[in-house]
């Protein structure tokens, strides 16, 4: 065999290796662009700084049950959407949208939710397992695919052997650091304060960075309230007929109860979260002042002035986007990197599942 023919070979061997992808952040748009490109034959590697599936599609598993602390319902208005859910058959389930109600400052009904006339759907057990099946053929292989919780990526930067790939330079389990190379392109699936700051960090895509940082993204106080004494009858129910409302009061901007979805548990269980400008006015206060102020709103709303039993506050510091990107995702084929999330398009379960699988396709065409 000649020199030129050994060239031939090599040529026609890279021209048909896949393409290799790194998608950090395992929320709804990083499953949902890692799989759309796994399934058009690219080798994916999947990483997220946390334990699981889902990003603020999060289920808090507790002695009395679990909690859907983060995204509380998603709607289905894209066809693309509506066809995945009506493949995860009972995994998700429709959830009791008559008993929503909007709440004035005192905690008074002034009607049902407008939004109650739309569907509300949850994933069964737990909100997190929406996500955790879209990315179940990334995990078990089926798709040549990798995942990696537990790594934070801290930097990314051209790879030190092939200058046309990129490398990520990561962090594990205490403090262990991980070099991940030879990609060719990156998706950041983070929100959009994370984006920035690892692209500020890298000293990459500095259009992107201007793009991006106008974007506004609010923290939110959840609170989890559970109440095992609790008894209830046809009756005499424990605390409010409703289910769900929206609230105009100052603190309180949602109440939950969780044992009214769909395998959920029978156990009394609450989750209440903050509103907007009160999350952010009290961002950095102690959680066990956020709880006893938040409980306290809730006493107020509902007439359930009963000592819980389990009363945790979580605070998530990137919860609900207020100025959108206005398109679904940012993307550089000749450099790239590549940027998707709910922020592009808003803040629904809906909008991080449409940006990641629009980038996705973009991507592979």
């Amino acid at each position: 065999m000649t020199s030129s023919d050994q060239n031939l070979l090599s040529s026609q061997s890279d021209s048909q290796s896949p393409r290799r992808l790194a998608v950090i952040g395992a929320g709804m748009a990083g499953v949902s662009c890692a799989r759309q490109l796994a399934q058009a034959g690219w080798s994916v590697t999947l990483l997220d700084k946390s334990r699981g599936w889902g990003g603020r599609m999060a289920t808090r598993k507790t002695e009395f049950g679990s909690f859907d602390h983060g995204a509380q319902y998603f709607t289905v208005r894209d066809a693309r959407f509506e066809q995945l859910v009506g493949e995860l058959g009972e995994l998700v389930q429709p959830w009791a949208p008559e008993t929503m109600r909007v709440l004035d400052q005192e905690g008074l009904a002034l009607a049902a939710s407008p939004a109650a006339a739309e569907t509300h759907w949850v994933a069964s057990p737990g909100m997190s397992a929406l996500a955790r099946a879209l990315g179940a053929p990334l995990a078990d292989g089926s798709l040549g695919a990798s995942v990696s919780f537990g790594t934070r990526v801290k930097r990314i930067e051209r790879d030190a052997i092939h200058p046309d790939q990129w490398q990520l330079r990561c962090e594990g389990a205490e403090g262990a650091q991980q070099v991940l190379g030879g990609f060719d392109q990156v998706v950041l699936a983070l929100p959009q304060p994370q984006a920035l700051e690892l692209l500020q960090e890298s000293q990459l895509a500095p259009e992107f960075q201007q793009a991006i940082a106008a974007v506004e993204v609010a923290p939110c106080w959840t609170l989890m309230l559970a109440f095992p004494q609790a008894t209830s009858s046809d009756t005499a129910p424990f605390g409010p007929t409703w289910n769900a409302a929206r609230s105009q009061q100052h603190r309180v901007r949602w109440l939950a109860r969780e044992n009214s979805k769909p395998g959920r548990g029978s156990i009394e269980r609450w989750t209440v979260q903050a509103s907007p400008e009160w999350s952010a006015e009290h961002v950095n206060d102690d959680a066990e002042r956020v709880s006893a102020k938040l409980l306290k709103g809730f006493a107020e709303i509902t007439g359930i002035h009963a000592e819980p039993s389990h009363a945790v506050a979580h605070r998530w510091l990137y919860a609900q986007t207020r100025r959108p990107l206005g398109q679904p995702y940012l993307a550089d084929k000749q450099t790239g990197i590549a940027l998707c999330g709910d922020w592009c398009l808003g803040h629904r379960v809906e909008d991080a599942f449409v940006s990641g699988l629009e980038l996705g396709l973009h991507l592979a065409a």
